[in-house]
């Protein structure tokens, strides 16, 4: 089984873009399914199950996304596995800029879109600096220019990945960037494997619960500021 994971920020079209590529996938005789990671609530698993998709969902809560993905991301191969599938997407949820849903070894996406900002993709960390492939979206809405600002702007980040321009609504791109998931790499278990960078860390008296203000209460991991 191959296992894709597919990151980005929010509304930024991964599920869209998900739903193309396996349009394109089914073509090949592809069982495909999706492992989708949120915080609070979703409603994308019912677009997965109006398209005849396999879709497993996990909420992380109050518990950091990142977290959430690599303490469940081993069991949803596992599912995977039993439930036949030739490729398992995982997407992520809508993450901050610094997270890190990458592992060694397996293809990553990262899903960014036109509309978020010219130098947005200087503001990215991890997820789009460590991505394999980089997805553009909504870049009908904007000129010719703006596109080509855009991508150099990626490809200063992300020098080494293959960047795509891809329409979540048509599906035009979706059938070059399923020639890149046909030949990721078979794996049978993600035991032992390393994320592509760590997690953000943070281990502080506000991730235990404590929601008073005031150096008394701040304790563990802290970052203070400097003021000038």
């Amino acid at each position: 089984m191959q296992l894709i994971t597919v990151s980005g920020a929010p509304s930024s079209g991964k599920t869209s873009v998900i739903l193309r590529l396996i349009d394109c996938l089914r073509e090949s005789g592809k069982e495909v399914g999706v492992i989708k990671f949120d915080c609070l609530t979703s409603f994308d698993q019912l677009r997965y199950e109006e398209y005849g998709v396999k879709v497993q969902v996990g909420f992380s809560g109050k518990f950091c996304p990142d977290h959430f993905f690599i303490s469940n991301i081993e069991d949803a191969v596992e599912w995977g596995h039993r439930a036949g599938l030739d490729i398992l997407i995982s997407e992520s949820a809508g993450l901050c800029n610094r997270c890190s849903p990458h592992i060694q070894g397996v293809l990553a996406i990262c899903v960014i879109d036109n509309l978020s900002g010219i130098n947005t993709p200087r503001k990215i960390g991890p997820m789009l600096k460590l991505a394999d492939i980089v997805l553009i979206t909504k870049g009908d809405i904007v000129s010719q220019a703006e596109r080509e600002v855009f991508m150099f702007n990626v490809r200063q980040v992300n020098p080494s990945a293959s960047i795509l321009f891809l329409n979540g609504i048509t599906g035009q791109g979706a059938f070059m960037l399923s020639k890149h998931v046909m030949n990721a790499a078979n794996i049978t278990t993600v035991r032992n494997r390393r994320l592509r960078f760590s997690m953000p860390a943070s281990v502080c008296a506000y991730c235990t619960g404590e929601t008073r203000i005031g150096e008394t209460y701040q304790m563990g991991m802290l970052k203070k500021m400097e003021f000038r």
